[in-house]
């Protein structure tokens, strides 16, 4: 049995600092609880900017939104970095496995990302989101097929789909092909529909699946930071949600809306198995003659430079 943890906390947006040692209490919280693993948010580190609109609209952007996005760059972490070193002495000191919902910065884009961390602090890969969500492009790059990993681990073969990347069926396939076991879902979706997608992943993929999503308030976020919440500092900007799903589509844990929590399961690997005996996608329930998935997973790099030698 693996004892494993869906994180359910806000970050402090725009203080990365801050977000740290929330995230190093946690994980300790979680290693009280005897978690081998623990998953943390979407954009945990580096914040998720709920509801603001960097003053853009068709045709236009505004000075104020530019300084805006100044200050989320500047929240963003370097990969590698010492937030992400930080991150991973945090995992060797209470012996953790971790995923983490992150916000890369690589130039000047920024990159909605999940590291993933074995036990001992090593950092054993990461995932960029493919495919932001409508206004989040405005403020996000677009991962390619370089960073799709499942990780084997000493918690099980992970890995992660961020947020509406769990309704793209073809990224749904890769993982399944690369045998993933436990389905990491960093969110911010808090919508009551969410639960019923993690346990459709975790049925159709015969997975573990760990959700976490955050629980944010109005007091997560900087006192002029502009939004349609008000500022009653208890109002809740997102609303968790979080849960965990057995390889048959039974949660074990419930979806959480109750506010900033971890959530707890112990999960058995073999279980794996004997779902698979009847339903198994990449497998026997397959049709390759019929249905083939190609996937190009080489990084494509926009600008490639030669010196143009003959190097004979």
């Amino acid at each position: 049995m693996i004892r494993v943890g869906a994180v359910q906390a806000g970050s402090i947006a725009f203080d990365t600092p801050s977000t740290l040692d929330k995230l190093e209490s946690l994980v300790a919280d979680g290693a009280t609880l005897g978690a081998e693993l623990l998953v943390f948010p979407e954009a945990f580190v580096g914040g998720y900017p709920k509801g603001h609109d960097f003053g853009a609209v068709v045709g236009s952007r505004s000075d104020d939104g530019r300084d805006w996005f100044r200050r989320y760059h500047k929240s963003a972490i370097d990969l590698p970095g010492p937030e992400a070193d930080r991150i991973g002495a945090i995992a060797r000191e209470h012996g953790v496995n971790l995923v983490v919902g992150v916000i890369e910065r690589d130039g000047g884009t920024l990159y909605c990302s999940v590291l993933f961390y074995e036990r001992d602090g090593s950092l054993l890969g990461k995932h960029r989101k493919l495919m932001p969500t409508a206004a989040e492009r405005l403020i996000w790059g677009f991962g390619d097929g370089s960073t799709m990993p499942v990780i084997d681990t000493s918690a099980g073969c992970l890995g992660a789909a961020i947020c509406w990347e769990n309704y793209l069926p073809l990224y749904r396939a890769t993982l399944y092909g690369k045998g993933v076991e436990v389905w990491c879902a960093p969110t911010v979706d808090d919508r009551e529909r969410w639960g019923s997608t993690m346990r459709h992943i975790a049925i159709e993929g015969r997975c573990f699946v760990i959700s976490a999503n955050q629980f944010s308030v109005r007091s997560h976020y900087p006192a002029d930071y502009v939004t349609g919440f008000g500022d009653d500092p208890e109002a809740v900007l997102i609303a968790g949600g979080s849960c965990i799903v057995d390889p048959h589509g039974e949660f074990l844990v419930l979806p959480d809306r109750t506010g900033e929590t971890i959530l707890i399961a112990d999960i058995d690997l073999g279980e794996i198995v004997r779902g698979k005996f009847d339903l198994d996608v990449t497998g026997h329930y397959a049709r390759p003659d019929v249905f083939q998935l190609q996937v190009n997973e080489s990084h494509q790099q926009p600008v490639q430079l030669t010196d143009g030698m003959d190097s004979t």
